[in-house]
């Protein structure tokens, strides 16, 4: 990124004595000197008494938000193995239940607004009444806990209600977004056989109306278990009638069941009873179904989003996502600390490349989420929000979904505002959380995540399994999260969960990320380690490569893979993406070359830089490296990556077409 010359572990922030005196985490850390006698020096101590003494932090979590279990509990934890960690035996409770406990009557539960559509709110009043009355309907229909609810929605305000009508009767919640093909969509939820599907019939992006009407008749022939298609009229709905026939509309099942509703009772359900799937980006196979519980979700939601994200009641947050990121269930989950989230839906640099930060300004975000792609593209196109828009409210920011480099980091103080906590995430959505990210009450370093998140017991491990300190290794967890996946749908004897997160380490989560950790406790999350370049057995991070290419102008993306030939040889091809109207040339790719050697090493350098149309990624922004090097190494396209996962399919025909000559291959072989 432009201006300021930055390196990685400058100091470029430190929270003032005010701000951490009124952190929700200072007062954890007073309750538990005051109620259990436990007092720590710093964070670093917190965090170590919170992933040792398991039983004391979470059970401190459940007393501190008060979670409400409608039958007796007979302890913590029954068994810490892993897998298999049973938490909270005994207990019955719901999610749902304790989110519309967390309401502020006569104020706004959440903010949504669309590209046709203006900032609206729906309050929490009109919330709790919409919830009861689809559950109710839900349960005149016939879903029962534990069936499966659908949605092929995107980020509205009915999305949001229907998930809490959805898991308060303890039915199962499971969505995507609009924007997924046909095969994507069935891929994911013909494996979890929905009984309901909500869906609306078009959406607009980037000020083109998609009509989705011939994709959603596909997707219900293709769903044999589908008992009830319902029709939710979105802001940019195509037409007004049902999008099928026999399919109920929206409104009339609100009024449908409204009064039934009057007596609404909660499903209050067994601790690690099923609350979500999750699936993972399916970009080199079939998507995995990650259950999530109740039980493990409101634990781990209270604790992230009170303690370390520090969000409080009647404030306005936001993150821009779709409904199939786990980032909307981390956003809807905001309800539970009564804050209000924001929903957008549409494109985040349509009409304008600032649309977002007006949005902040008009409702007085304190706080702002995105990736760092997103925020690449608004400094090449010099947006300074800073200069713009009102952001007096705006507390912190969180730049999450991909390795966030030093320039990144630095970008937000100089032109958004020089008094802001930059809360560096990263997680997944096998956990749907965060492991390692912000604290409110540390000083944020230039490249740096902040620390791992209380009861995240997170290192990096070497290739002998041994916890290393500012070295490169795995992403472990060493010790259970309540928000680890009860299994995967279908997945009857774990053989597929445990070969995911537990072949390389037994009993050791390793979630497949290239991790280090430096002596302070400050992290860096490196990118995916199925994705490690290997020059001559030298293990290289995809990160370190594009971290230094930010500072040339002329690139807008990159994508690098190391491909292993025979004879132990290796072709290490650099694809980059130019500003419109640039050629590469001679010169630029000598300056490519000079600048890895210079910033890193020789072995960081490419054996060819090709230049491409687009750089092949997810729907959520991810670049899509190892589904290239399949498809590279002659694995077919069709094998090697599902393209409705992709944010563009086309941008992978330039790969499938430049295998097919292997010319670069053999030359280099």
């Amino acid at each position: 990124m432009r201006a300021g010359a930055v390196t990685e572990g400058d100091l470029l922030w430190t929270p003032d004595p005010a701000r951490i005196a009124a952190s929700n985490l200072h007062a954890f850390s007073a309750w538990l000197r005051r109620e259990r006698g436990l007092e720590f020096a710093d964070y670093r101590e917190l965090w170590q008494w919170s992933t040792t003494d398991l039983e004391g932090f979470w059970q401190a979590i459940w007393d501190y938000f008060d979670i409400r279990s409608s039958s007796p509990v007979e302890r913590v934890l029954a068994s810490r193995q892993m897998p298999g960690a049973q938490w909270f035996p005994g207990a019955r409770l719901n999610y749902a239940e304790h989110v519309l406990r967390s309401a502020r009557p006569s104020e706004d539960a959440l903010l949504f607004l669309s590209e046709t559509a203006p900032l609206a709110a729906l309050g929490w009043d009109a919330l709790g009444a919409q919830v009861r009355s689809v559950a109710t309907a839900l349960r005149e229909l016939g879903v029962a806990p534990g069936d499966r609810v659908a949605a092929y929605l995107p980020n509205i305000a009915q999305t949001v209600v229907a998930m809490l009508a959805t898991t308060s009767i303890g039915a199962v919640w499971v969505a995507c977004s609009p924007d997924f093909g046909t095969r994507g969509v069935v891929d994911r939820l013909a494996q979890v056989e929905p009984k309901v599907l909500f869906c609306v019939d078009g959406y607009r992006y980037g000020g083109k109306d998609f009509d989705r009407r011939p994709a959603l008749r596909e997707i219900v022939a293709a769903l044999g278990s589908l008992q009830h298609v319902v029709h939710v009229p979105g802001p940019d709905s195509q037409d007004p009638s049902p999008v099928l026939p026999g399919a109920l509309p929206w409104h009339a099942l609100l009024a449908r069941s409204a009064l039934g509703a009057g007596q609404f009772e909660f499903a209050r359900l067994p601790f690690a009873h099923p609350l979500w799937i999750l699936f993972s980006s399916g970009t080199t196979g079939l998507p995995k179904p990650i259950i999530h519980s109740h039980g493990g979700i409101l634990l781990e939601m209270n604790k992230l989003l009170h303690l370390m994200m520090d969000f409080k009641a009647g404030e306005r947050v936001f993150f821009f996502t779709t409904t199939g990121w786990m980032m909307w269930n981390f956003l809807t989950s905001s309800l539970l600390t009564g804050a209000c989230p924001v929903f957008y839906d549409g494109n985040p640099a349509y009409p304008a490349p600032d649309v977002l930060w007006r949005m902040a300004q008009d409702c007085g975000a304190s706080f702002f989420g995105a990736s760092p792609t997103y925020i690449d593209m608004l400094d090449k196109a010099g947006i300074v929000p800073g200069e713009r828009y009102d952001l007096s409210a705006l507390r912190a920011v969180m730049p999450a979904g991909s390795p966030v480099s030093p320039a990144c980091t630095a970008w937000f103080y100089r032109n958004v505002k020089p008094d802001l906590w930059v809360a560096t995430g990263s997680g997944g959505t096998d956990c749907c959380t965060g492991f390692v990210g912000g604290v409110p009450t540390l000083p944020v370093y230039a490249g740096e995540i902040q620390a791992p998140a209380l009861g995240v017991a997170a290192q990096a491990f070497n290739e002998a399994g041994q916890a290393v300190i500012d070295e490169v290794g795995e992403l472990v967890i060493t010790a259970p999260l309540p928000s680890m996946p009860v299994g995967f749908w279908g997945d009857t004897d774990g053989r597929r969960y445990r070969e995911s997160y537990f072949e390389e380490f037994p009993g050791v989560w390793r979630h497949g990320d290239r991790f280090r950790v430096n002596r302070r406790g400050g992290c860096f999350v490196l990118g995916r380690s199925d994705a490690t370049l290997n020059r001559q057995g030298v293990r290289i991070g995809t990160a370190e490569i594009y971290r230094a290419l930010q500072a040339l102008e002329e690139i807008q993306d990159a994508l690098v893979v190391s491909l292993d030939l025979p004879e132990q040889k290796f072709f290490m091809p650099l694809f980059v993406r130019l500003r419109d109207g640039l050629v590469l040339d001679d010169g630029l790719r000598a300056r490519i070359c000079a600048r890895l050697r210079q910033e890193y090493t020789p072995r960081h350098v490419p054996d060819k830089v090709i230049q491409v149309p687009l750089i092949p990624t997810t729907l959520t922004g991810k670049r899509m490296e190892v589904p290239v090097r399949r498809i590279l190494l002659g694995v077919a396209p069709e094998v090697a990556v599902d393209r409705s996962a992709m944010a563009e399919g086309a941008a992978l025909d330039f790969f499938v077409a430049y295998a097919r000559t292997q010319t670069d291959y053999a030359l280099h072989a």
